[in-house]
């Protein structure tokens, strides 16, 4: 890379670090130029505006989440398995943003009812994201590995409650084994639609 394209690299990865702690309406030139050690200017010239930064944040969280949920799922065989990773995956990043925070459900509860283009790049994302768990749901139903009335946009919606209800109760009501009731809850899941092990 050369040296420019380093350094907005480097803000950008700063920016997401600081909106995971203060959300990405929290998210500033300054804040960030103070935390990179940079003057406004030099960090407002990679990007053009604050809701070019935002934008370019949610982008590199995407690709992030892409890399170590969706990508891994992949090399797992088509059907039950592929979702069963799909969904462990997303359980230990989960996990692992119980301190930090999910940019999809921070951003989402910041932006649900302020249209404009930072908006349309996090729903998109999602989107992106939901429909990946939706086409495994549809795999593994054509596997048959999933009762042949298995509805999998309801199904998708159950396993994507499931997850918004883990971060809620595990990061703002500190809920005890709130992990473990997730898993248990896409096992429930799995047993209703006619999952076969």
């Amino acid at each position: 890379m050369h040296k420019g394209q380093q350094t907005k690299t480097a803000i950008v990865d700063a920016a997401l670090g600081l909106a995971t702690q203060i959300g990405l309406e929290g998210l500033s030139i300054g804040a960030l130029a103070e935390v990179m050690q940079m003057s406004k200017s030099g960090v407002f010239a990679h990007f053009g505006s604050r809701e070019e930064l935002q934008i370019s944040v949610i982008r590199e969280y995407h690709q992030r989440f892409e890399a170590e949920v969706f990508e891994p799922a992949m090399r797992s065989p088509r059907g039950l398995p592929r979702l069963q990773a799909l969904f462990a995956n997303w359980m230990q990043r989960t996990s692992a943003e119980i301190d930090s925070g999910c940019l999809y459900i921070s951003g989402a509860a910041e932006f649900d009812d302020r249209p404009g283009p930072v908006r349309d790049a996090l729903a998109s994302s999602v989107k992106t994201w939901l429909s990946a768990v939706h086409r495994a749901v549809v795999k593994a139903k054509e596997e048959q590995h999933l009762s042949a009335d298995t509805d999998a946009s309801q199904m998708s919606f159950e396993i994507h409650g499931l997850i918004l209800a883990l971060h809620y109760e595990a990061r703002f009501l500190k809920t005890a084994k709130s992990l473990h009731r997730a898993t248990h809850g896409f096992e429930q899941i799995l047993l209703r639609y006619g999952a076969k092990p």
